[in-house]
């Protein structure tokens, strides 16, 4: 041999893989083998990252095997994985050939059994009460006669029905309805935004604001009522500024709402009885209150008058009363005229002394400074006023300049060309949608042609029917009288054994036979 080969030596002839080609065995072998498991087990590490999907850990006393839920299927589960919990996994085991390990991609993710969901509900209970969520100090009273009462309920069930007949019979009000599911993965985000929406509700606008919210729903086992377990639907009705009253399932039901609701009744029948009185009761309470009051007020005023009577004969007579008041009367009419001889004698001396100091020289000397004080103030009189009326004018002239309408128009023609600017920007978005739909549309288009099976008949294969159906089985074509199949260029008829074969029309010169 050439001393450029090495010489083979024994036992060496096995063949060699590259790392990809054994890590491409290894998971075509382990997927081919594992396509569809379901593990039962407990959920270990859970990770949540921001791409959506979420990472965790299933074990049990003596293994651990790691799990993913892509985005997608994140989005539609009907329990979130939480740690300690014990599930049921269903989906497909694969590989990750980058760090040389394997894992299972969970498809379905559901609690193992009724103990199982029992256990997270009491978790739940639990985080929720640490919170201080079901404390009574902060439930509101309930209106004792609401004017709107919102139903959050499904408006095509039994339930909706019975809270209207009641409040119909017991106390006719308002009642805006809004519709969710009450069940499945759709239950908890409507139930939740279905709250939050009245609560949004603006009082006195065209919608009225409910005085009064009813969530409602009828009896179901524990997973048709886990909606109303989520801690979603927890947290809208403890945020919930209108009062709130939880009626879920049947008497022996209890979920997380019933504890954070500011009441919870037995039934919707029950929460209607509690949302409303009853009329006729209500007005023969009126009437009866009504006459007790009457009764009273007559009792009252027959006893008042009998005290003012009973008083009136321990009050003295009218001459007794009057004895006092005419004496002194009496002695005060006789000190009259010297009091008045008195008085006038002191006011005419007062006169006395000031007619002395109102003389004609007096006055004359106290009209003469007025004049001279004028006289000296008139002069300065009317420059003071032209000091004035130039102040005001070029106070007026500055104001008129403030006022000047050429500004504005520059603000006006700036205004008008930002609107031009901004009108054909949206113009030319517009027309760039259009052309990004009509672009998304050509391309589906084109998919749809690729996935139909006319694609696959122009690849090789053929589709063979049997009185109109696919036939896809060796049996189903054996049990046929006549077969068609189609090619890409066409169709042909062939006959099997099972029925009677035509007779083989004549073999023209130019065309040969096809058996």
């Amino acid at each position: 041999m050439s001393d450029l080969i090495d010489d083979p030596k024994d036992g060496l002839n096995d063949p060699e893989f590259t790392v990809s080609e054994i890590s491409g065995a290894i998971k075509r072998l382990i997927e081919g083998e594992f396509s569809h498991v379901r593990l039962k087990g407990e959920i270990g590490r859970v990770s949540f990252p921001r791409s959506g999907h979420v990472y965790l850990d299933l074990k049990d006393e003596k293994a651990v095997i790691s799990a993913v839920i892509w985005k997608g299927v994140a989005a539609r589960l009907q329990i979130q994985p939480e740690e300690g919990m014990e599930v049921v996994a269903t989906g497909r085991v694969t590989t990750f050939g980058g760090q040389s390990k394997y894992q299972l991609v969970i498809e379905q993710l559901k609690p193992a059994g009724v103990g199982a969901l029992m256990a997270m509900l009491e978790k739940r209970k639990a985080v929720l009460a640490a919170e201080g969520l079901f404390q009574t100090s902060h439930k509101k009273q309930i209106p004792y006669l609401p004017e709107v009462i919102g139903v959050v309920t499904s408006p095509s069930g039994s339930v909706i029905r019975d809270i209207l007949h009641r409040l119909r019979d017991r106390f006719p009000r308002k009642v805006l309805i809004w519709p969710v599911a009450v069940q499945g993965d759709r239950c908890a985000p409507e139930v939740s935004a279905a709250i939050a929406g009245f609560n949004r509700f603006s009082p006195g606008a065209s919608l009225p604001r409910p005085d009064l919210i009813i969530v409602a729903r009828g009896g179901g086992s524990l997973e048709d009522l886990w909606g109303f377990n989520e801690e979603a639907v927890a947290r809208a009705a403890f945020a919930s500024e209108i009062p709130l009253i939880s009626a879920v399932g049947h008497e022996t039901d209890t979920t997380l709402i019933d504890y954070v609701a500011d009441h919870r009744a037995p039934t919707p029948t029950a929460a209607a009885e509690l949302a409303v009185p009853v009329r006729h009761e209500l007005l023969a309470t009126l009437e009866s209150q009504e006459a007790r009051m009457s009764r009273a007020m007559s009792t009252v005023l027959t006893t008042r008058g009998q005290r003012m009577w009973d008083v009136a004969r321990a009050l003295p007579r009218l001459e007794t009363l009057l004895e006092n008041p005419r004496q002194k009367l009496d002695h005060l009419a006789d000190r009259l005229p010297a009091g008045l001889k008195l008085a006038l004698q002191q006011h005419r001396v007062k006169l006395t002394q000031f007619s002395g100091v109102l003389r004609p020289a007096a006055l004359k000397n106290i009209i003469m400074v007025a004049k001279q004080q004028i006289s000296s103030l008139s002069p300065r009189l009317e420059p003071a006023l032209l000091r004035g009326i130039d102040v005001r004018k070029t106070t007026f002239e500055n104001t008129q300049k403030r006022l000047d309408i050429r500004p504005l128009e520059r603000v006006l023609v700036q205004d008008r060309k930002d609107l031009d600017q901004l009108s054909k920007r949206l113009s030319d978005t517009g027309l760039r949608h259009i052309s990004q739909l009509g672009e998304q549309l050509t391309a589906l288009d084109r998919l749809r042609e690729t996935l139909g099976y006319k694609a696959t008949l122009k690849r090789g294969y053929a589709v063979v029917r049997a009185d109109q159906k696919v036939v896809t089985s060796k049996d189903q074509a054996a049990k046929s009288d006549s077969l068609e199949i189609e090619f890409k260029d066409g169709k042909m008829k062939l006959w099997s054994g099972g029925g009677a074969k035509p007779a083989r029309a004549k073999s023209s010169p130019d065309q040969g036979s096809l058996f």
